[in-house]
């Protein structure tokens, strides 16, 4: 399944024919479609069968067609624009992330050959714009396996950027009879769905397991596909821990925006009943302690993981959030039972949010993620129940 961007773009140079590569830009589709000739012979295609085909889609990535063995092949930009920008940061944000994706398939970049590398990924659309901006001035094969809109390294593990796929995507796009070698680069966090034996038997390609990080790929080619040790080495920094931040921080708090008008008509259950004064300051302090919890668990904790103590993200979660919430509530002056209760339901929110993130990390395992669920979940319940009581009970004590 191809899918074709706007025709008659304004950095698609104006050609006529293929090219000697066999490149056909989209400008030159717009005019042979409004000519009426083909540079084949015979009469142009209508723009029904040209550009709304069942199934294709305009698609502003893609600069341009390569003709190949009777398949139009999309050549993809490696410079991201506006657009791109925009919807990475609202992807990042959670706000478009549930179907960012991209058709999965075979695409090109630069004038690939039959020598031309074979490079493998996600239709992650997150994923593909990091790739394809890593191969600016390569000529290389793209082949996009449909993990349903899921990173390389979480489909993996979900099964769906695996063995069988790829296999599909191979004799799906006729990748054999369009390159001379039979190699794949696959990605290195894609390994534990790759099983390069089942590969080579099903299809008879051979795989090349690349670098983690994709800005590293020309070097890698570079080497004659050899990584270095570095290559090899999975990297949480300061700035790759505060991407994951903001989408945390949507998701949760777009689950729990009720809880806040909650909470003040809850912070009006007091001996004075319905006292605007008491339903003010109960509620803007309940819900401060919320905001603030969703602040300590979802982002001090990833951005001074290496610094705060223990191993276990809740109990990170935790003794970022007591620290944190015992400060809120000195300055707020709240009461001894009603103060309790709602460092509580802070330490539960920090806890939990900050546990969110063993699965982004590249020091934890599937059983040690689970094992520390077990453990967790039920004493951040218990924190959490037991805090809204003493909150409620605090202004009757």
């Amino acid at each position: 399944m191809q899918f074709l961007p706007v025709a008659g773009q304004e950095d698609s140079p104006q050609t006529q024919q293929p090219d000697e590569a066999g490149i056909v830009e989209l400008a030159s589709l717009a005019e042979e479609e409004s000519s009426g000739e083909v540079c084949c012979g015979g009469p142009a295609p209508s723009r029904s069968t040209l550009f709304e085909k069942p199934g294709y889609e305009l698609k502003g990535y893609v600069r341009a067609f390569l003709r190949k063995d009777g398949d139009d092949i999309p050549l993809v930009k490696t410079k991201l624009d506006r657009k791109d920008h925009r919807q990475t940061l609202l992807a990042r944000l959670g706000i478009i992330r549930d179907d960012y994706r991209v058709p999965p398939g075979l695409y090109g970049t630069g004038s690939p050959g039959a020598d031309s590398p074979v490079l493998v990924t996600a239709n992650y659309k997150l994923t593909f714009d990091f790739v394809r901006r890593e191969l600016d001035g390569i000529d290389c094969w793209l082949l996009v396996l449909d993990t349903r809109g899921i990173n390389v390294w979480c489909a993996a593990g979900k099964n769906t950027f695996s063995t069988d796929e790829l296999v599909r995507q191979v004799e799906n796009t006729r990748l054999a009879g369009k390159i001379e070698h039979r190699r794949l680069l696959i990605p290195q966090l894609g390994a534990t769905g790759i099983a390069a034996h089942h590969v080579m038997l099903k299809c008879g390609f051979r795989v090349v397991y690349g670098p983690v990080r994709i800005a590293d790929i020309g070097d890698f080619l570079d080497n004659d596909m050899q990584a270095t040790e570095e290559m090899r080495s999975v990297t949480f920094t300061l700035w790759e821990r505060f991407e994951l931040i903001p989408v945390e921080l949507y998701i949760f708090n777009k689950k729990i925006w009720w809880v806040f008008p909650l909470l003040f008509f809850l912070g009006a259950l007091t001996p004075d009943f319905l006292s605007l004064a008491d339903t003010w300051r109960r509620g803007l302090l309940s819900s401060a302690a919320i905001i603030l919890g969703c602040t300590s668990g979802a982002m001090i904790v990833p951005l001074l993981l290496p610094w705060i103590p223990g191993r276990s993200f809740a109990f990170k979660g935790a003794l970022t959030g007591l620290l944190l919430g015992g400060l809120l509530l000195w300055v707020s002056g709240a009461g001894p039972v009603e103060g309790t209760g709602l460092l509580l339901i802070f330490i539960a929110i920090s806890s939990y949010l900050a546990m969110n993130f063993t699965g982004s990390t590249p020091y934890t395992s599937p059983t040690g993620v689970e094992k520390e669920m077990k453990g967790a979940i039920p004493l951040q319940a218990f924190a959490l129940v037991a805090g809204a009581l003493l909150w409620l009970a605090g202004p009757f004590i």
